[in-house]
């Protein structure tokens, strides 16, 4: 016998090839962050002295008003200030996300006001761009406490 011509070799057999849903790629359309246009706070009326009257919402937006009055002028009080919730002590107010930052130094900067011949001023429980974070801490440290 001759030796083999080359043609008359076997092919090598091709290596495999990745299957067609391996070699096919995800392709990102659209990347999108939640952002939300409001942050939040949980106020509460803080009494160095004897117990006092819960809080209203006419309270609370006349605390506000001269905390950001106080603190930034007439910039202060063009901030616009929802209240959401008064309840007992507590209250929930909504503002632009980019006021949360003066907003949380005009209210930790006020000295308070007197009602009833008692010294109240405003402490911030929380701030948050969501809601639902704020309000989950509430049930939390009922949680721990009893």
């Amino acid at each position: 016998m001759s030796p083999a011509s080359p043609a008359d070799l076997p092919m090598a057999s091709p290596s495999p090839s990745p299957s067609p849903a391996k070699s096919k790629k995800a392709h990102e359309l659209l990347t999108r962050t939640l952002k939300s246009p409001y942050s939040y706070a949980h106020l509460e009326l803080h009494s160095d002295s004897g117990p006092v009257a819960g809080l209203d919402a006419l309270q609370v937006r006349s605390f506000c008003t001269a905390a950001l009055r106080q603190f930034l002028g007439a910039t202060g009080l063009s901030m616009p200030l929802d209240i959401l919730q008064v309840s007992g002590h507590s209250c929930w107010v909504r503002l632009p996300r980019e006021d949360l930052a003066g907003f949380a130094a005009a209210i930790t900067a006020w000295q308070g006001a007197v009602q009833d011949g008692v010294r109240v001023s405003l402490r911030i429980r929380g701030c948050s761009d969501w809601l639902g974070a704020l309000v989950g801490r509430e049930g939390e440290q009922r949680m721990w406490s009893s």
